[in-house]
Formats: C-alpha cells, structure tokens, sequence
C-alpha cells in the first residue's frame, strides 16, 4: 500500500502510485462506470452503485451496501459530485460530498493528476478541503492510498 501525505495545514490528503499503464488506460478505469465498480470496492466496503457523467459540468455518485466498518456513524456509503475538470488523459478533479464526512454539506474536491513515465503512468490523488473534517480526514488517509492500490491492481491485470 502507498503512503498518505497529509499537507501541514491539515487540508489535503495525497497519495501516488505508478502504474505499468498508459495514461490512457488510466484515465478510462478513473471515469467508466463499469470499470468504477469493478474495481472501486473491497470486502468491507462493497459498491452498489457507480454512475459517471464524464464531462466538464457531469455528475458523479456512488453508492455502496451495508457496510460492517462505521465512520461518523454511517455504514451505508454515498458520496458525490461535480466534475470540474476533465482533460483526458492528463486530470481529472470533481467536487466530493460523502455521506460519512464530519460535515456531509462540506465541498471537498478530489484530483486526479496522471503523468506519464517510465513505468507508464504516474498517479497522484489530492483530496482537499478537509481542514475542518478530522474524522473524514484520519478515514481519507487510510482509505486513499488502497483506492490507488486497488486502481494499479484492476488496471494491471485488465
């Protein structure tokens, strides 16, 4: 698993991986609803439901089933958003709301940056806006970092 980094102000969560793909492949496993919910999900936290409007301006959700593991209280997982930028197959960033936040009417925004590189494709994920969500916050710095994994693992093998 990679390791967080929290920025020193608290805000922003970040976490990167490289991955034995072309940005291409990346970029469409990060924005396929089909592809989302086959590899977005892990045994403690199975998604339901993965809708993905790939555009400027489009709409995001995801849902997830009953989950064993509670985070402020919440065991059925939602979260979504708005994509804000969207330039294929460089970044993508949209705004994030999540049911399971400190504060679920909270923006915060998530980042994907990928870059090519030797290996193929160097992936970066910020998520900001979390200052004022401790709980959210210490779950993102755990959870994150096995997103990206679970991401190398789908695109690896697919």
């Amino acid at each position: 698993m990679t390791s967080p980094n929290i920025t020193p102000d608290h805000d922003a969560i970040v976490s990167e991986v490289d991955i034995a793909a072309p940005p291409e492949r990346v970029f469409q496993a990060l924005t396929d609803p089909r592809q989302l919910l086959r590899w977005w999900s892990d045994d403690a936290c199975r998604a339901e439901l993965w809708e993905f409007d790939a555009r400027p301006g489009g709409r995001w959700r995801f849902k997830t089933a009953h989950s064993g593991k509670a985070i402020n209280g919440v065991t059925d997982f939602e979260a979504s958003g708005e994509i804000l930028e969207y330039d294929p197959p460089r970044l993508l960033t949209y705004t994030w709301f999540a049911n399971w936040n400190d504060d679920p009417a909270q923006r915060t925004l998530v980042r994907w940056d990928l870059t090519p590189s030797a290996v193929g494709t160097r992936v970066k994920v910020t998520h900001s806006g979390l200052a004022k969500l401790p709980v959210a916050r210490r779950d993102y710095s755990g959870g994150w970092p096995g997103v990206v994994v679970l991401l190398k693992k789908f695109v690896e093998k697919h």
